[in-house]
């Protein structure tokens, strides 16, 4: 069978690290092949690659059997190669239609709107897919902006599409709809390149290669291997995927918000009367597709974002409105969403970053100056604790990859928060071996005692971990349940806009 697409000794390397070695691939007509790796395993490289945003080093790739040069990724897609990103290459300001059609038509003075609006038309009714042409991208809930990058590549008459981490964003309604278009697109002879760490998606697929530090440890057949062989292939060694959480009783509480109300930039309501509590030796979930108030409640709780109305008390103090300075003296640590702005000064090393907000603190001085080799010591003891897949400390944390990156911020703030930590997306594009880790320290961090606010777009995480979830819908929350006597149906309506009982 001629292969959709074929890549022979690829090798890429940065800065002396090699990011694929010598990587061969196929991709048959019609097939999902799921790329599955850890962190810096070369997944994204790989991918990248493909796409032209990389130049291999050395290697070639082959599209239907013919050699091909992809230099840019206006080439890939010249040869019919579609991406979709992880995070979308959307303009909120522009319309469904603009997006699509901005920078994609090859010639001529001005947009053929019509002949464009016609053609996405039949796409939409081919596959099913619903999406206002019309919208602005800012007014589409995330799930429909997933849409949006999928029918951009579909209007280019991509025949290979790359999904990277595709339902990162979606309801899990919205993920089995997603995957049964996949499946329709395959059934019409696109192929698929998939990416994703979530197990139950890799077993969708037809095929898996397994990599690790760079190479090809192994393509299977899906059907004929397990989530325990992909995981000991991927890591090495047995990762257990449940971790045992000990009844504890809850504690004083440490954290009480009444009444918390905050607008947005346009003035529109961001949220809307939320109301909880956590105390110490207990986890509180918060549930929700992104884009419903989860961000902009950890903005106000950690001080970047000012509340219109109520109250936040912190063991019994009221911080509302307080710094983040304050609030990091007063012992929260917080890990937010967005590493790369938010949570990281990309410049800087892995070092500086793991001592960023604290490098004035008597343990990393001396004297007027900074403790270099002190920094340095600790930086090494993370990147080994927490398997930091980088050269060395001395490393800029924006060449890191995503996962890696958000190892460091969890290093950092677990090494400093004492008492209450704001953890929004902790194990957001980590690999399950690293998953695995960050949920025994979150456990362990409730077992010392913290009061720990865990936002994850992953249900597992919080059945797993979260000792009750509240569920949030436009800002607001729509129900706190026990996970113990709850499903994970249940919840997912309650992310759709339901309520407790089967109101709405």
């Amino acid at each position: 069978m001629t292969t959709a697409l074929r890549v022979e000794g690829l090798t890429k390397r940065f800065a002396g690290m090699i990011a694929n070695d010598d990587v061969n691939f196929d991709l048959l007509p019609g097939e999902i092949h799921c790329l599955f790796g850890e962190n810096g395993a070369g997944k994204s490289t790989l991918s990248s690659c493909i796409f032209g945003f990389y130049r291999p080093d050395r290697g070639q790739i082959f599209v239907s059997g013919e050699p091909v040069h992809v230099g840019s990724p206006i080439d890939a897609i010249r040869h019919g190669i579609g991406m979709v990103h992880q995070h979308f290459v959307l303009v909120p300001e522009f319309t469904v239609l603009e997006n699509i059609i901005v920078g994609t038509q090859r010639s001529g003075i001005g947009l053929k709107a019509a002949d464009a609006r016609k053609k996405l038309s039949r796409i939409c009714e081919s596959y099913g897919i619903v999406v206002d042409l019309d919208a602005y991208v800012w007014q589409l809930p995330v799930g429909r902006q997933q849409w949006v990058e999928i029918l951009k590549a579909l209007y280019l008459d991509a025949r290979i599409l790359i999904l990277d981490e595709p339902t990162a964003v979606l309801t899990p309604g919205e993920s089995r709809i997603l995957f049964n278009i996949i499946g329709e697109m395959c059934a019409r002879g696109l192929s698929i390149i998939l990416i994703t760490h979530k197990l139950a998606e890799v077993m969708q697929s037809n095929r898996v290669t397994v990599l690790r530090k760079g190479r090809v440890v192994a393509t299977l057949k899906t059907s004929e291997t397990s989530p325990d062989e992909l995981v000991r292939l991927m890591v090495g060694r047995d990762v257990s995927f449940s971790v045992a959480k000990p009844a504890l009783a809850p504690g004083e509480e440490v954290l009480a918000v009444e009444g918390l109300t905050a607008r947005g930039h346009w003035g529109e309501t961001v949220l809307n009367n939320i109301s909880f509590s956590v105390a110490r030796h207990e986890i509180l979930g918060i549930a929700g597709v992104a884009g419903n108030g989860q961000k902009e409640l950890f903005e106000v709780l950690c001080g970047v974002r000012k509340p219109d109305a109520g109250a936040i008390r912190l063991r019994g103090e009221d911080v509302a409105g307080l710094t983040p300075r304050a609030l990091m003296d007063r012992g929260v640590g917080h890990i937010p969403d967005d590493r790369f702005r938010e949570g990281l000064v990309p410049e800087f090393s892995i070092a500086e970053n793991l001592v960023l907000g604290w490098q004035r603190s008597p343990k990393y001085r001396t004297g007027l100056m900074m403790d270099r080799r002190a920094i340095a010591d600790l930086a090494r003891d993370m990147i080994a604790q927490y398997q930091i897949a980088a050269r060395d400390e001395t490393v800029a944390a924006g060449k890191l990859s995503g996962g890696n990156a958000q190892k460091v911020i969890i290093a950092r703030e677990f090494l400093h928060a004492s008492g209450l930590i704001l953890a929004n997306q902790p194990t957001r594009g980590l690999d399950v071996g690293v998953i695995e880790y960050v949920q025994r320290q979150l456990l362990k961090k409730r077992g010392e005692g913290f009061a720990i606010v865990l936002a994850s777009e992953e249900l597992s995480d919080l059945f797993s971990l979260a000792d009750r979830i509240a569920v949030m819908f436009k800002g607001e929350i729509m129900g706190i349940v026990d996970p113990r006597t709850t499903t994970i149906a249940e919840v997912g309506v309650l992310m759709a806009g339901g309520r407790e009982g089967g109101r709405s």
